[in-house]
């Protein structure tokens, strides 16, 4: 189902106080002798899933709102891979499993979850490590529509993969580097 883009409205900044996902913190250090000093954030690590619907040829993708790209662009909706933060005592596989049936309504068996590899996001100020899966989908395994959970409002889109590579060089879309470097990756993996 189809969500129609979000409205936002009084939109503003203020100091975090009791955070529960990030921690601001200034880095001093010295190097090569030098005292320097650097603003950091402490994040969580995250997980990552490039779903392809086998069935349908297409990629599932989210979209979202993310305040921090409204900061920048004045519309803050994304397009990104279906993920998660690593908040919970679960295995990386399960923590993937869970977001996939949460926001993209597949039930993906923990063997069907494949490792494709993990990397830094954010290095300049977060350096956050977010695990990069892969997971093959077909209708048998939908239980639901998606969208997440507690309000997240996530809308559940299908990509044709013919259409990809396209979408990969526009823009005029905001997406993430983890998802440009997914598609990267599953195209060098399927040259035929």
């Amino acid at each position: 189902m189809k969500r129609p883009h979000s409205k936002i409205e009084n939109f503003s900044l203020r100091p975090l106080e009791d955070a529960r996902y990030v921690k601001t913190a200034l880095a001093t250090y010295h190097q090569d002798g030098i005292p320097k000093q650097w603003e950091v954030v402490q994040a969580h690590d995250s997980v990552a899933v490039l779903i392809y619907h086998e069935e349908r040829d297409a990629f599932i993708l989210v979209k979202q709102f993310r305040p921090a790209v409204f900061i920048n662009n004045n519309h803050g909706v994304s397009i990104e891979l279906c993920a998660g933060i690593v908040d919970k005592a679960m295995s990386l596989e399960q923590i993937a499993k869970e977001e996939i049936e949460e926001e993209c309504g597949f039930a993906v068996p923990l063997e069907k979850i494949e490792r494709v590899t993990s990397f830094y996001t954010s290095v300049g100020f977060a350096g956050s490590k977010q695990t990069l899966y892969v997971a093959r989908v077909n209708e048998v395994m939908r239980v639901s529509a998606g969208g997440g959970v507690e309000g997240e409002l996530i809308e559940v889109i299908e990509l044709p993969l013919k259409e990809a590579e396209e979408m990969m060089y526009d823009e005029t879309i905001t997406k993430t580097p983890g998802l440009l470097f997914a598609f990267m990756w599953w195209f060098a993996q399927n040259q035929t």
